[in-house]
């Protein structure tokens, strides 16, 4: 092989892999966020899952960016690993779709079809109708790549020496981890299948090969995820394992079926005799949905295998528990509706528990930021409170269909508005810890008066959020005026000590970005007053 044929080589995987990328680009954003919107809607019905996977990862092309967005759901708690394990494996049956289409011989229609796509993307100024340009360019770029690349390998044929290298891949374990290595150097298991089948149609691989090939691919297919797994939380890698069980498991299954009963590549190789490339495809796409077919019922094994593999920390039991609803769990059409909106009202006041008892924690922080383990446990509770905050909604949404007094419409729509009040409190939660690791990498500390002023604000904000979810939880409201005065005191604190603050600064006292974190306390401190105010009158009837 010459250096041209080299480079050609070369020129053509470049520009197909490039064609790739850029049709998956084109058609993510032509579907906008409507993919993640479907992801995110995903149900416990383990076949809705596996063909909304096989929905979405056809529509972008793209398995592995399916699966890390299901990565990214799981990890902020968007998604169950449950629910993951669906998605997972409709996105192996999706990617199927690439080498599908590639099994066409659309070489000599390529410049036309980048002719039109050209026009599209550059000379259209609606940006749908770019993206579907993009999508067109990336479709032509791709078929010229196979071209190249056909052209390239084709006096290969001619080399003793390279064939003779290739028929190593005869033996199945060989074939496996080639098509694990070549899968994982690529990052793309489509790519690697549609370059097998150049090599096929070629004459440089047999379709034997390209069996064993195949199935070293799809475990090759989830390098990318577990190495976008290592920046995120247990869950992440949970999500990524899964994958990687899911597809070591079809590995073994398909490799034990297809040495023991070569009848079935036989009966594959009938179903488009003399066309080696769509046998490969149909290869590809029937070993996915008959390993999804089998492996499907016995997924909740792999999310404990999962789970197994990366145990669950006291921590994430914790949040575990924490994230399942208590109170409104069976709250359903048939409710009733003062027990119903009974339940909710405890719901939402244990979320808002949750959510003082992170605030009381970030602050704890505060004041001894060498706690780094208060920092985490923070951060977790803060994505327990969002996750509440979105199931909770949902649910008080859907109570509006019981047959509710006006009185009731009126504490349901105000109970709304408390849960994203909540909500808030636990983001103030997180801006003060992030404060406190200011204060700690900068090796910044106030003067005890500033220290003592903080907790005395402290003190009084914990107090107004402790008496704010008993007026709700109770509808005492005849307590109304005892958290008013807490409150007017906290604003008084806020006022005084910034302004005792700035006197500090002045005299050299306080360092200037301690005053600055210092200001920024007492705002997010007075804010979380202002919440538990607006949380403890949210359920007074303006006729009361």
């Amino acid at each position: 092989m010459s250096f041209v044929n080299i480079m050609s080589f070369l020129g053509g995987v470049g520009l197909f892999l490039y064609g790739m990328t850029v049709m998956s680009a084109g058609l993510r954003n032509a579907a906008g966020d409507k993919l993640r919107v479907i992801l995110e809607k995903v149900a416990g019905n383990r076949i809705l899952a596996i063909l909304i996977g096989v929905l979405v990862t056809v529509l972008i092309q793209s398995s592995s960016a399916t699966d890390m967005m299901v990565i990214g759901f799981v990890d902020s708690a968007l998604m169950t690993l449950s629910q993951a394990v669906g998605v997972i494996m409709g996105a192996n049956i999706g990617t199927t779709v690439t080498a599908q289409i590639t099994a066409f011989d659309l070489v000599s229609f390529a410049p036309f079809i980048l002719f039109v796509g050209v026009v599209l993307a550059v000379f259209v100024k609606k940006t749908f109708v770019q993206h579907i340009g993009r999508i067109i360019l990336g479709f032509g770029m791709l078929f010229v790549g196979i071209g190249i690349l056909k052209a390239a390998i084709a006096p290969l044929a001619k080399s003793e020496e390279f064939v003779n290298a290739l028929g190593l891949l005869s033996n199945p374990a060989a074939g496996i981890l080639f098509g694990f290595l070549f899968t994982a150097l690529l990052q793309s298991s489509s790519s690697s299948i549609v370059i097998f089948q150049a090599f096929a149609v070629e004459g440089l691989l047999t379709y034997e090969q390209c069996v064993f090939l195949i199935i070293g691919a799809a475990i090759g297919s989830v390098t990318p995820n577990l190495l976008a797994s290592l920046t995120t939380g247990r869950n992440g890698k949970r999500t990524a394992l899964l994958n990687l069980y899911f597809n070591l498991l079809r590995a073994a299954l398909l490799t034990v079926i297809v040495l023991i009963f070569p009848v079935v590549t036989d009966w594959i190789r009938s179903l488009s005799p003399n066309d080696v490339a769509r046998q490969v495809a149909n290869t590809h796409t029937i070993f996915a949905i008959f390993a999804v077919l089998v492996i499907a019922p016995f997924s909740s094994m792999l999310v404990r295998l999962s789970q197994k593999t990366l145990p669950l920390l006291p921590a994430e039991q914790q949040a575990l528990e924490e994230r399942r609803l208590k109170y409104l769990a069976y709250v359903g059409p048939r409710s009733i509706p003062a027990v119903a909106m009974r339940q909710a009202s405890l719901e939402v006041a244990r979320m808002g528990r949750i959510a003082r008892d992170n605030l009381d924690t970030s602050l704890t922080y505060f004041f001894d930021p060498s706690q780094q383990a208060l920092f985490d446990k923070v951060e977790e509770t803060e994505e327990t409170v969002d996750y509440l905050n979105k199931v909770i909604e949902d649910k008080l949404v859907e109570m509006r269909s019981l047959q509710l007094s006006d009185r009731d419409v009126f504490r349901l729509s105000r109970m709304v508005l408390v849960v994203a009040n909540i909500e808030r409190i636990s983001d103030y939660a997180e801006n003060i810890i992030e404060f406190g690791s200011k204060m700690k990498n900068a090796k910044v500390s106030f003067s005890p008066d500033a220290e003592q002023e903080l907790r005395s604000m402290r003190d009084a904000v914990l107090k107004t959020l402790d008496l704010a979810i008993e007026i709700f939880e109770g509808e005492h409201f005849d307590r109304l005026p005892e958290i008013e005065e807490i409150e007017q005191q906290v604003d008084e604190m806020e006022e005084r000590f910034v302004s005792n603050h700035v006197d500090r600064l002045m005299k050299g006292i306080c360092d200037p970005l301690g005053g600055v974190i210092f200001a920024d306390m007492c705002t997010n401190l007075e804010r979380c007053s202002d919440q538990a105010i607006n949380i403890a009158t949210s359920l007074q009837h303006k006729e009361e």
